[in-house]
């Protein structure tokens, strides 16, 4: 009788939780939180329900945001490496981190390279891709002209000139970049952050990008995860501040983070109720150990695909190119082949995470119902053809034909 009142008693305080990193947990959070399900009724142009009517359903994007840097893309470049870059690149993400560091995108004061931006976001959206533009503000890629000037001032003006010219283009952006380090920098942009203070440097540089697209997307990004972080976030969403993703940097050079210390940080800041962007994934692939870069790429997305509160995952670099540090980084190799993470990641984002082609017969009341991951899809017959976005709202739709 003790026993069975231990048990009880340790089931009500939680001791006995189901272990939400099983597969089997996971793989219920991922049907729970990134399918949905949806009916439709088709009509005639009378208005009669068309029954028995034959239809095929098939998905053309996912909601949820699968990037990578895309640095090295270049338009105007038709070299067979290139090429190979941008396909590859284009088969597998539908998400990319653009340049905007100061430094390169105005090393001339007042003299913006724009048409370089503007190409890459061109080819981002040609290619069905969401652009972010990263980041606004930055203490490490300040210009050298900008010492001795009226540094804020100049800082909030980037800010509404770049989200400006970029509006409809770039709706997405890295607003203030790892505020805990850059009250430590010294030069402008650090004595800046200093001078003011971390809280109200972000309030300022997110009032000013609010201000210049009240649409966007706008992001806090930092890698150093622990108390200083959390509480300036508290302090700054107490304060009104409008950040709409908290951005967590990930880079593991050193060494794989563990499936625990992954789900820790989403429980961590997913308390704030922001959807989590991991803006900054690298997982490398040491010489030899390529299947291990792949298995632990793999089990890194599982989980952060299956917590509720994330929203988008971001590879630092597509391929080991270029790669920041020359780290053996990417899913591709320097000549574009690819990667067993590559073929990791391609099964899930465009196979298991993917809903396969359907085909279907409506009932007598014209109506057909489904399940699949959630996104953008095409319905369509011989004689019509529809787009819808498959979400939780989206569970009865008419469609009638003309």
């Amino acid at each position: 009788m003790k026993h069975i009142l231990f048990i009880y008693l340790a089931l009500a305080a939680g001791l006995y939780a189901v272990d939400p990193l099983t597969p089997q947990a996971i793989e219920q959070r991922i049907r729970q939180y990134r399918t949905a399900e949806a009916t439709f009724t088709v009509l005639a142009p009378d208005g009669s329900p068309l029954a028995s009517q034959p239809v095929v359903i098939r998905q053309t994007r996912h909601k949820f945001l699968f990037g990578c840097n895309a640095f090295v893309i270049n338009a105007a470049d038709t070299s067979e490496l290139q090429k190979s870059y941008q396909r590859q690149f284009a088969a597998l993400f539908n998400y990319a981190t653009l340049p905007f560091y100061w430094s390169n995108y105005e090393e001339t004061t007042g003299a913006p390279n724009e048409q370089k931006l503007r190409m890459m976001a061109d080819w981002c959206r040609e290619n069905g891709i969401r652009p972010k533009g990263h980041p606004l503000c930055w203490h490490q890629v300040q210009p050298a002209w900008l010492e001795g000037r009226d540094v804020l001032r100049l800082q909030l003006d980037r800010i509404t000139r770049e989200i400006t010219t970029f509006n409809g283009t770039i709706n997405t952006w890295d607003v203030l970049n790892e505020p805990i380090a850059m009250a430590d920098a010294k030069n402008a942009v650090g004595n800046l952050c200093r001078s003011l203070g971390r809280r109200e440097l972000i309030r300022q540089t997110f009032a000013a990008a609010r201000a210049a697209n009240p649409k966007a997307t706008l992001i806090l990004n930092e890698y150093s995860l622990g108390a200083t972080f959390h509480h300036l976030v508290r302090e700054c969403l107490d304060a009104g501040v409008p950040i709409d993703a908290i951005g967590i940097q990930s880079h593991m050079h050193d060494h794989y983070w563990s499936a625990k210390r992954v789900w820790d940080a989403c429980e961590q800041y997913a308390k704030f109720g922001k959807p989590l962007h991991f803006t900054e994934t690298t997982i490398l692939s040491k010489e030899g150990a390529e299947q291990d870069q792949a298995r632990h790429v793999e089990e890194f997305y599982r989980v952060l695909f299956s917590h509720p509160s994330v929203e988008a995952i971001t590879w630092w670099d597509f391929s080991d190119l270029k790669a920041w540090r020359n780290a053996h980084a990417g899913v591709v190799h320097k000549d574009m082949t690819p990667k067993p993470a590559y073929d990791a990641l391609l099964r899930l984002i465009k196979k298991d995470w993917w809903t396969r082609e359907i085909k279907t017969v409506t009932d007598a009341q014209g109506k057909v119902s489904f399940r699949g991951y959630r996104g953008d899809y095409q319905i369509e017959c011989s004689c019509w053809q529809s787009a819808f976005t498959l979400d939780p709202a989206s569970k009865a739709t008419t469609i009638q034909v003309r």
